[in-house]
């Protein structure tokens, strides 16, 4: 029986949603840790059980299923918010250590991925073994862009609005350099997969912080709610592009 693609075609339309689904990712991390007082390594338990659940009915899908393959990018991003506060706020290593733990972890596992396969192709993506790979690259790719982004604010002292700013120009460069240069587009793609995380992360900040710190405050809850809506329609146009694709 053949076997059929299991991941996103990558696209604009990939791009924003993989932006939303980091800010909804920031939010939520903090609703559960925070506003819900859980702490961080309660609520890394939680949402490592949602990551899990998201991730095995992802691998036994057929077919690519926006809902299910965005449901885990989402549970990715919600885990690696709690995996990046973990280790900076309960192991205490701080955010710059979090990010080299977290960038040497994803430069191991693209290593893994490259000598088993000799590329780093993310499209399209056929065999259990490399998808799993794939899911390890974003769980990592989404911990580290969190931890980065937080170094900024943290670490750094730039507000929400200029770290999202600094990570912004840097994605504007990668999508320069994919248009205009002959770098390798395997590697621009990572680049931006990275850095997309603290760009939906700062902003997550910006709309959940108080007044005072250069935040909207809409708190973590509302924050969420307004992010869950747009990916959910994002997902519905997705899903009606995928079909139209299928039928053609």
């Amino acid at each position: 029986m053949k076997q059929l693609n299991k991941v996103a075609s990558i696209t604009l339309l990939f791009w924003l949603m993989k932006v939303v689904a980091t800010t909804l990712g920031e939010t939520l991390g903090d609703f559960i840790s925070m506003t819900l007082h859980y702490g961080y390594a309660v609520g890394l338990v939680i949402t490592l059980f949602f990551f899990i659940g998201a991730l095995l009915i992802q691998i036994n899908a057929k077919e690519y299923k926006p809902v299910k393959y965005w449901f885990v990018i989402i549970s990715t991003t919600t885990l690696g918010t709690e995996i990046s506060d973990f280790i900076d706020r309960t192991l205490h290593m701080g955010y710059l250590l979090g990010s080299i733990l977290l960038a040497t972890c994803l430069a191991a596992c693209l290593l893994i991925w490259f000598r088993k396969y000799h590329n780093l192709e993310v499209y399209p993506i056929i065999e259990r073994n490399k998808e799993l790979l794939f899911w390890t690259a974003v769980l990592f790719s989404n911990s580290l862009g969190t931890a980065f982004g937080d170094f900024l604010s943290d670490n750094l002292g730039l507000s929400y609005l200029h770290g999202a700013l600094v990570t912004g120009i840097i994605i504007l460069l990668v999508v320069l350099l994919h248009y205009f240069t002959k770098l390798n587009q395997i590697l621009l793609f990572w680049i931006a997969f990275i850095f997309t995380r603290p760009f939906g992360a700062t902003f997550g900040d910006f709309l959940t912080k108080p007044l005072m710190k250069g935040g909207l405050e809409l708190g973590t809850l509302n924050a969420s709610l307004v992010s869950f809506f747009l990916m959910a329609v994002m997902i519905i146009i997705n899903h009606k592009k995928t079909v139209l694709n299928q039928l053609k």
